[in-house]
Order: C-alpha cells, then structure tokens, then sequence
C-alpha cells in the first residue's frame, strides 16, 4: 500500500536556513546520491541492522507488484554502516519526497568512519555528530516484512518501477557495501540468492 509521508516529515525536525544537517544512508542513498551535498564521509549508527523489509510500491515496483527496498530493524549491539550526506536544509524537501512512501524522519547518533572529508579538511576517526535517517518502522502500511531468503529474492528479480528493476537496487546496494568494506550478511545472502535465480 502506498502510503505518503512527505507531509509528516515536513512538519518534524524543522531546521533554520543556515542549519549544519546530516542526513545517513543505508540503502540507495549509498549509491545513488541524486541531491545536491556538500560534504560526504562513510559513517554508522548503532542498534539497527538493515533489512529488505519495506514495500516498495513507486520506485522499484508498483501497487499491483511491489518490490523490496531496505528498512532498518532495531537489533541491540548492531551496527549499519552507510554514508552521510551534509546537506542543506532546502534538500529536505525532494529527499522527503523521494522517501515518501512510509519513510519517517528520525535523529540518530551518527559515528563517521573515515579520517578526511570530501574538502580535504582533517578530522579524527570516531568523530561524531547528531543526524537524521530515514526509517520506516512495523506500522508502516507498506512494511511487508521477514520472509525467506528465496521468496523476497524471488520477488526482487520480478519487480520493476518508475525507478528501475528492483534488482538492480540490490546489486547495487551490495556493490556499494562492498566498496566500503562492509560485510552485510543479510544483503548478501540474498544478492546470492538472486544470482541463482
């Protein structure tokens, strides 16, 4: 069920026009970072792992055929790895349009993993700051949950929307991991499942 959230997240967490924002990507915010940013580092957070749990009825399906894209699960000690983007409080406005359907705006503690910034600036490893993530949780019309490994890859290589194959989300998702030395076990489980499809 599709499902807009882009008037909620609009009314949470107002920021001022000269406000330092971070916003943390887990899934395809990793790999295709089609907003403007001034500033990109490899970073976690802690306590969720990621998941191919939420519906995804208007990028990589449709309402009739829904495809898989990535939620967070809490999951005490976890960590997810992913990217930050530091933006400007006007790139709000498409990305909550592009996580529309069930994705809320939370804050979250945000850990940076890398030791330099895109403007060559130094930092130390560890540094950390508050940010934004976008969630979608349980209740969530769209939420289609855990199912095996071979159903949810199975409904991967047939889905498709106005955004691609879903295939092609996860593949690039597990690509993606992989260049930032990440080992997701759940994501790559399936991405091997796919392939034997």
């Amino acid at each position: 069920m599709l499902i807009d959230t882009t008037a909620i997240n609009q009314q949470r967490h107002r920021f001022d026009e000269d406000a330092e924002i971070w916003i943390f990507g887990y899934g395809s915010l990793i790999w295709k970072a089609d907003f403007p940013f001034l500033e990109k580092r490899s970073a976690y957070i802690t306590g969720w792992e990621r998941r191919f749990w939420q519906g995804s009825h208007d990028h990589r399906g449709t309402l009739e055929a829904p495809g898989r894209v990535v939620t967070l699960t809490p999951v005490p000690g976890a960590i997810c790895h992913g990217m930050a983007y530091r933006i400007t409080p006007e790139t709000l406005a498409p990305l909550d349009h592009r996580e529309k359907n069930g994705y809320l705006r939370e804050l979250t503690p945000l850990f940076f993993t890398d030791n330099f910034t895109d403007d060559d600036s130094s930092t130390n490893e560890g540094d950390q700051t508050q940010g934004l993530v976008y969630l979608a949780t349980d209740d969530n019309p769209a939420f289609l949950g855990p199912a095996p490994l071979d159903d949810m890859a199975r409904q991967i290589a047939h889905a498709s929307g106005p955004s691609g194959p879903n295939r092609d989300y996860l593949v690039n998702l597990a690509q993606a991991l992989r260049h930032l030395n990440v080992d997701d076990a759940h994501i790559f489980a399936l991405e091997q499942q796919l392939n034997r499809l």
